[in-house]
Parts: structure tokens; C-alpha cells; sequence
């Protein structure tokens, strides 16, 4: 494959997985699609890259919802992300074993004076981000007919196929906390490497000739980002093997376009190595 078929073929499953509902982050385009100037709840979870913080603070703003609630304990990727924050942000302070949802609590107060109603700190995962969601907003009995989640691009639709399971009576709104363009590296000078070095992990690379146009805050490194759409085609089927109602049951069926399934098969035949497996002490949603 050349690189301009694998960036088509990136930006294909960036487009599938990353879902937005809305136009924009505004009481007018939440009006156009639910009837109402706010939703009842606006949710970013763990698992989203540093730019995550600024659409949450762009959502406050916005007064898009009437609460505002971050999820994210510390799974398999918390320690990175920790490594992430402090490189990109050396000024802000949180604990060494502080989760991702104080994290981006901590991030928001200092860059926009900002802070959201509630965090929750105990999930591990997709799963039980969306059961201890659930159990969060029953706890503090806050009633939730509309819900607009934000989640990385990434994970975007397998969180609100997760929320479609768990909360069938929630109407979700997507909005990715960010969107990306995968470009050859001759296509224009807006284009900009992923932060290897940021991302700490050694074994996370750039790959040869593709580039990001004007990436987001905290962005994965190429590699990593090709591994993280990769990985959620598999989990996405609903096949023995997949996350949906005929395989492990912890999503709600997702249909996957044929396009979608041929651009990930052209990705994973040149790219075999990428295709993420679930860690096995997360991949298990935990009921409280």
C-alpha cells in the first residue's frame, strides 16, 4: 500500500469510530436535534487524549448541559497518560497515583478556571466507566433522559454502544473529544508529527511518510493511533469472537459498513502487528 491508500484507509475508520451528533457545541445545535437548549448531562470519560479537557471546558461554556461529569479510575493506559500530562503540562499538579478523571478535573481548573459537578474515579475500563456512570447518577439521583458523551475518537462509538446496553433509556448524543486528519507527508505544511515522545512508551513509533494535520493536544503517536482504530473493528462485530449481543454481550449491536471492513482489512494486511488485543484484566466490565 502507498501512503496515500493507508492515511484513506486511517481517516475511513476515523470517521466511522468517531462519531459527532451535533454540528457544534451549542445550545442551538442541541436544540435542533433533542427540542431542548441542554442536554441533562454531559459526560467525558478516560481514555481521551489531553485535548479531551479543552471540548470539556468548551461544552461548559457552552452551557450545553445541565451537569457536567468526568469518568475515568486508572486502567492499563493511566500511567502513560500521567507521563503524557506532565510533559505537556509541567506546571500542573495532581498525585502520582491520581486517576484520570482528577487528571482532567485538575487540567481544566487551571487552564480555564472551570470544574465539573461530579468525577468518577472507580472504572477500569469501557464497561464499568458506563456502570458506574450509571450508579453515579443514581446515587446523586440526577435524572438523565439526554446525555451527550465524549469519549477519545477512537472509542467513541464502542462507549456509546456500551451506553446503549446499560442505559437504554438514555438518549446519547456523540461527540468525539477530538477530530483528526491522517494526511502523507507531502500534502501541506499544517501537518504535524505525533508526539512520540510525549506518549513514553518506546515501542510506540511514527510511521514512515504519514503525518497529522493540525493534531490535538496530547495526540496519540501515529502508531499508537493506527493500533487504537485497529483494534476496535474486532470488538465492534458482533460475532462470537466480538463484543456484541452474539459474542461476550457487552455492547449493543453496532453494524460495521463493508467499506469500513475493507479498510481495515487493507490496514491490517500491511500493518498485522497493530491489531490491539484487550488487556485481560480490563477487558471485563465490573458491576458495583
Amino acid at each position: 500500500m502507498n501512503t496515500q491508500d493507508i492515511a484513506a484507509d486511517m481517516n475511513m475508520l476515523a470517521t466511522f469510530l468517531g462519531r459527532r451528533d451535533l454540528r457544534e457545541l451549542s445550545q442551538v445545535a442541541v436544540a435542533e436535534l433533542t427540542g431542548d437548549l441542554q442536554v441533562d448531562v454531559f459526560v467525558l470519560f478516560g481514555g481521551s487524549i489531553l485535548a479531551g479537557g479543552n471540548l470539556l471546558a468548551q461544552a461548559i461554556r457552552a452551557k450545553v448541559a445541565k451537569r457536567y461529569i468526568i469518568v475515568g479510575g486508572a486502567g492499563h493506559t493511566t500511567q502513560t497518560f500521567r507521563a503524557r500530562v506532565r510533559r505537556l503540562c509541567p506546571d500542573l499538579q495532581f498525585s502520582d497515583e491520581a486517576s484520570e478523571a482528577e487528571i482532567f478535573e485538575a487540567y481544566i481548573e487551571k487552564q480555564y478556571q472551570l470544574e465539573a459537578d461530579l468525577l468518577e474515579t472507580r472504572s477500569t475500563n469501557c464497561g464499568n466507566n458506563v456502570i458506574f456512570l450509571r450508579d453515579l447518577l443514581s446515587e446523586h439521583e440526577i435524572p438523565c433522559r439526554t446525555m451527550i458523551i465524549s469519549q477519545d475518537l477512537t472509542m467513541q462509538l464502542r462507549m456509546a454502544a456500551e451506553c446503549a446496553k446499560e442505559m437504554p433509556e438514555v438518549e446519547v448524543i456523540n461527540y468525539a473529544s477530538y477530530q483528526v486528519e491522517v494526511v502523507p507527508t507531502d500534502a501541506g505544511d499544517d501537518a504535524a508529527a505525533g508526539d512520540d515522545a510525549a506518549a513514553g512508551d518506546d515501542a510506540v513509533e511514527a510511521i514512515v511518510g504519514l503525518d497529522f494535520v493540525k493534531q490535538p493536544l496530547g495526540m496519540w503517536s501515529m502508531r499508537r493511533y493506527l493500533s487504537l482504530l485497529m483494534g476496535e473493528i474486532p470488538r465492534l462485530r458482533d460475532d462470537e469472537n466480538g463484543y456484541g449481543p452474539q459474542g461476550k454481550g457487552f455492547l449493543a449491536h453496532v453494524d460495521i459498513p463493508a467499506e469500513v471492513e475493507a479498510a481495515f482489512a487493507c490496514l491490517a494486511k500491511e500493518f498485522p502487528e497493530s491489531i490491539r488485543k484487550a488487556f485481560a484484566d480490563y477487558a471485563q466490565p465490573q458491576e458495583s
